[in-house]
């Protein structure tokens, strides 16, 4: 009898112990539209708002999220498998991206004039290498007289060994008879560091030894050991404007040099941009007959493909 009682007491409980009433229609809609996005920024705004109006299923809302995000980790685990199996497999032709511009500059020191301006960048990124290549010139004739004549060229590989540290190489080009040498060979190998590596914001130190090689124009060749220093930053300020940074330092006994490349860039159409940049290149004990300082500011268009 007393177990029958006991019972009819739990049922009477049951009965009265009002149902738990479940996520309503419209805001489990709108959480699983937000989560169809594969947006975590608006998931978890949408979450948030949910939980604000509907605080007592916050323990359901976040059963959601979990699986969400367990989901979401599970995706991008795999597409970035995928693209580094791809990057992998690429040909050394393959996976290449770069810019070329064109435009005009306008110079101070050892020449005061206004030419035309070109350039080539290519980069390729691979799962531990990256290679940069560099090409520019400038060049100015005026009344038949050539007034400036100055071209670079160089090739930058890079061997990631974590995520910050790197090791590299540089072999560079220079010839600026202006400046007092027909041409100018540099090599170093070293190491780098990257403070920050995001998509918009980049700030690495690059530093090792380095050999140069200089035909002089009036001077007798030399060759000469220097230790180098770099530094490369680039901020995306916003969606269309980049500011640039890049300087370098040779220290040597006789001559150092120290050059400076200081550029903002504005996009203008898809691919195109405008860039303006300021170049200050110094020599410590130039040629005779040479200044010190190289001044030169550019405005070029930009395209990249």
């Amino acid at each position: 009898m007393s177990a029958r009682i006991a019972v009819l007491a739990c049922c009477l409980a049951a009965a009265a112990t009002p149902a738990r009433a479940e996520l309503p229609g419209p805001v489990r809609a709108m959480l699983e539209a937000a989560m169809r996005t594969d947006d975590a920024k608006a998931v978890d705004a949408v979450v948030k708002a949910a939980k604000e109006t509907q605080p007592q299923d916050a323990a359901e809302i976040d059963a959601m999220k979990q699986k969400f995000d367990d989901s979401h980790k599970l995706v991008a685990a795999e597409k970035a498998e995928n693209e580094r199996e791809r990057v992998l497999a690429a040909r050394p032709l393959q996976l290449w991206k770069g810019e070329g511009e064109i435009g005009a500059f306008n110079s101070t020191g050892n020449t005061s004039s206004a030419g035309v301006s070109v350039g080539l960048k290519l980069e390729r990124v691979g799962v531990y290498w990256q290679h940069k290549l560099q090409f520019t010139a400038d060049y100015q004739k005026t009344s038949g007289v050539v007034s400036r004549e100055q071209y670079l060229a160089s090739y930058n590989p890079r061997y990631t060994l974590s995520d910050r540290f790197y090791a590299y190489g540089l072999v560079q080009y220079e010839n600026d008879r202006f400046q007092g040498y027909t041409s100018r060979y540099s090599l170093s190998p070293g190491f780098g560091y990257r403070v920050y590596n995001t998509d918009d914001l980049k700030l690495s130190f690059e530093g090792g030894p380095a050999l140069r090689f200089t035909n002089f124009v009036d001077e007798p060749s030399r060759t000469t050991t220097s230790a180098l220093g770099s530094l490369d930053f680039a901020w995306k300020a916003t969606k269309a404007i980049r500011l640039t940074q890049q300087a370098s330092a040779y220290i040597e006994d006789r001559n150092s040099t120290f050059t400076s490349t200081t550029a903002i860039e504005a996009g203008m159409l898809k691919g195109l941009k405008a860039r303006v940049s300021y170049r200050y290149e110094h020599d410590s004990d130039p040629p005779d007959g040479s200044r010190q300082t190289d001044t030169l500011s550019r405005f070029t268009l930009v395209y990249g493909f």
